[in-house]
Order: C-alpha cells, then sequence, then structure tokens
C-alpha cells in the first residue's frame, strides 16, 4: 500500500499507538498458470503467497506464524514470499511473464490481471460467509467486469489534522467545516510568526492522486463518471484552482508541485504546518515523537455538506494454476478469520476491511474518525485495468497546475486516460 504506507499503507498507527497509495503491477502477459485451465492437473498440497512488506517488525513474521497455522488447520503448506514495496511492482511482473505466478499476490492493483483472464473471482475461491462480511465499498472496488477478484487485505482513510497551538496561537476555535474556512484558518496561520505554512499540500509524484483524490470528492467530483473518464469535468477544474489559489497566496508551503506526503507529514511533525491530510501511520508518528499537540477531524467539503473520505486498500488476489482453488480457497478461509485478519491489521497499523473487523475496533477513539466514514469511503477507480497508467500520468503532471492552468492540466491528463486501451 505504498499510498496507505510508503515510508512504514490503505502505517504504523494509532492502533500501535493504526490510510495511501499504491502503485499497480502493470498488466499480465499470457497464461500465469503456464497453462489454459486452474482445474486441470493433481490437486495442489502447496501454494506460494508473495506478500508486499508492510513493516520490517510484523509482516514477515505475521504471515510465518500464518503459515504454520495454515499448515497445521489445512494440512497445506504456503511457500511465503515476502518483498519490500520498492521492488514489488516489477518482481511479481516478471513473475507473471514468465509464466511463474504466485498462487496468491499482495499488491494494490488488480484489474489488468482480471482483465487478462488471470484470476480466480470470488465465486471460485472465496467462502460466501467471507465475501458477505467484507464491506461493501471494498467489494464494489474490487469488482471487475461483474465478477469480484480484488480481495481486500487491510486499508487506511484520510482526515484533517491539524495544530492545536497554531490553532490557539491564531485565535482559531476548531477545525474548518467549509474550504473558505480553510482558506482563512490558512491565512491566520501563515501569519504568525515563524514562518509556518497554513496547508502542507503535497503535489509531488509520489501520491498527488491521493492529495487531489481527498479535494475533488469533497466538492463533489470525481475520476471518473460511469464508463467515462471526468477528469477534466468542472468540479475538478474548479477543485485544483482552488488549490492553486492556496498556493499563490503562499497558504502553503513552498513549491506543493515538488512535495511529496512524506515530506508534508515532516512538516507538519516539525510544528511548522497548520493543517495537512493524513492518516493513522502519522498519527502514531506525532504520538511518538510527542512534539505536536495535534488533532484529528473530518476533512471540510467545499459546500458544508457532510465529509467524504478517501479510502485506500490493497488486494490478496489469487492466481489460476492447475488444481490450486481448494488450498487457495483454505487460505482466504483462514486469512478471513477475526483473529487473523484483525491481528495483521492492529499490527501494521491499518484500518479493517471487514464488518466485524468495524465492530472490533470500534472502542478505539483514536479510530472513531476514521471508522465512522470508512464504510462509504471513495477509492481511486482501481477496478479500471486503465487506472495505474492513468495514475501515473496524474502523479507526474498534476503538481504542474500550481505554476500554470489548472484546467489545461486535468484537459491534458484526460486526453491520456481515453487514448489508454
Amino acid at each position: 500500500m505504498r499510498s496507505t504506507r510508503k515510508s512504514a499503507l490503505v502505517a504504523g498507527a494509532a492502533f500501535a499507538v493504526l490510510f495511501a497509495g499504491a502503485c499497480g503491477g502493470g498488466s499480465g502477459a499470457g497464461d500465469a498458470s503456464g497453462g489454459d485451465s486452474s482445474s486441470g492437473g493433481e490437486e495442489a498440497k502447496t501454494i506460494k503467497l508473495v506478500a508486499a512488506e508492510y513493516s520490517k517488525d510484523n509482516t514477515k513474521a505475521f504471515w510465518d506464524a500464518f503459515a504454520k497455522t495454515y499448515k497445521e488447520k489445512t494440512g497445506y503448506t504456503l511457500e511465503v514470499q515476502v518483498v519490500s514495496w520498492d521492488n514489488i511492482d516489477q518482481q511479481s511482473s516478471t513473475m507473471i511473464q514468465n509464466n511463474q505466478a504466485p498462487d496468491i499476490l499482495n499488491l494494490n492493483a488488480y484489474a489488468s490481471y482480471a482483465k487478462d483472464g488471470l484470476l480466480h473471482d470470488a465465486d471460485t475461491v472465496l467462502p460466501d460467509s467471507v465475501k458477505s462480511d467484507i464491506l461493501e465499498t471494498f467489494v464494489k472496488y474490487g469488482t471487475y467486469d461483474g465478477k469480484f477478484y480484488g480481495f481486500p487485505d487491510l486499508s487506511s482513510a484520510r482526515a484533517l489534522f491539524y495544530n492545536a497551538d497554531l490553532f490557539k496561537q491564531a485565535g482559531i476555535a476548531g477545525p474548518p467545516k467549509t474550504w473558505t474556512e480553510l482558506e482563512e484558518d490558512a491565512k491566520k496561520i501563515a501569519a504568525l510568526p515563524g514562518g509556518n505554512a497554513g496547508y502542507a499540500l503535497p503535489l509531488g509524484p509520489e501520491e498527488s492522486q491521493g492529495e487531489f483524490s481527498m479535494w475533488l470528492f469533497n466538492n463533489g467530483g470525481a475520476w471518473k463518471d460511469g464508463d467515462s473518464w471526468a477528469i477534466n469535468s468542472d468540479k475538478n477544474v474548479e477543485t485544483l484552482t482552488f488549490l492553486k489559489k492556496l498556493t499563490d497566496a503562499k497558504l502553503t508551503q513552498n513549491n506543493p508541485a515538488r512535495t511529496n506526503r512524506a515530506d508534508a507529514f515532516d512538516l507538519f511533525k516539525s510544528g511548522k504546518a497548520g493543517m495537512v491530510v493524513g492518516f493513522s501511520p502519522l498519527a502514531g508518528d506525532l504520538d511518538k515523537d510527542k512534539k505536536v499537540n495535534y488533532v484529528v477531524a473530518p476533512f471540510p467539503s467545499n459546500d458544508g455538506t457532510d465529509s467524504k473520505t478517501f479510502g485506500v486498500t490493497d488486494y490478496l488476489m489469487a492466481f489460476k494454476k492447475p488444481g490450486n482453488e481448494k488450498a487457495v480457497k483454505a487460505f482466504y478461509e483462514l486469512y478471513y478469520q477475526p483473529d487473523q485478519i484483525n491481528t495483521f491489521i492492529e499490527k501494521e497499523g491499518f484500518l479493517p476491511v471487514t464488518k466485524t473487523g468495524v465492530e472490533k475496533f470500534q472502542g478505539n477513539d483514536k479510530l472513531k474518525v476514521y471508522l465512522d466514514t470508512l464504510p462509504n469511503a471513495q477509492l481511486t477507480p482501481t477496478d479500471d485495468p486503465t487506472w495505474d497508467k492513468v495514475k501515473l500520468a496524474v502523479q507526474q503532471n498534476l503538481g504542474s497546475a500550481m505554476g500554470g492552468d489548472p484546467k489545461a492540466v486535468l484537459d491534458s491528463l484526460q486526453k491520456t486516460a481515453e487514448s489508454q486501451k
């Protein structure tokens, strides 16, 4: 979950103390199984998991323990390979292109593989009890061409973090409820001595699509309208123009176009920014450092209506390989047991993806602002096989609008999206 936890999501967080952004796996090539069917051949007794490393302390330890329990309970063997987020895109793509796909791959994009017919769908390998427990929003974004392929492993969600001490110094009583209030609060904070940024705006190449998503969702915008791309919609142009307004008025840090999410977080953690969009890993760092008196609140909508949150999830997708259905189904049946999935999520500091998980963590006050909005979280269009290419174009070009014409930038991105096949 590079978009949720590149520096560690959907995050060393308020659990441990608890959503970002992710990069895609490209498009599959050929038959990942080396054959044309997953039903032929002998029943597989050993399957392989290639998993992304969310943290050095927890990820490998969890999957090694899981493999032991899986063997004890099912009789099947699980081979585990944990790969860093820096390398997993390339390594997994190479495996698949060489017809050496793992049985299960933990990655942040699935739709291109589903499009190429390489994946098992939920009807084949996901127990009914598991599917009914997964939050509907993740079923929606995990569904391609009417079938559920992208099974979520964990998630994260975003909210507004603000520096309570700077707010108090500036005479601001509470978090903004509208964009007008956010702009006024940013002006007051920027006017304080010390050279503070009113709002830390990361539109650099790391995850500009995540930051922009939070804003456009809260202006009634979207990346797509049904099956059509809507990147240059009037609402989205209005949103990007507002961000340029903040930048031009010097209410942000210098050069948002070159500022990555990690940089914005560092600025907030240093006490030099009044507001930033964050998620639970930021809360975990702040609680550990104990340097900034912060509060987490719903992100303001443009018109003051209910706040929307940007959600992120990663996937445990299952590749079709001869005879592996039973072992793969047993894997999911065990992983989605509350004592397994919620232990993993808690240790890694993320948010749940199941209804029972939401119930489990509901009592954690630090997670309330995320959990209240998670069931209705909006995601980027990960169910579109071309999203990874579009996302890369957004990451590389969106920030240029801060020194140029927002509409022209979005028009160009719209053309890029429409040209993808």
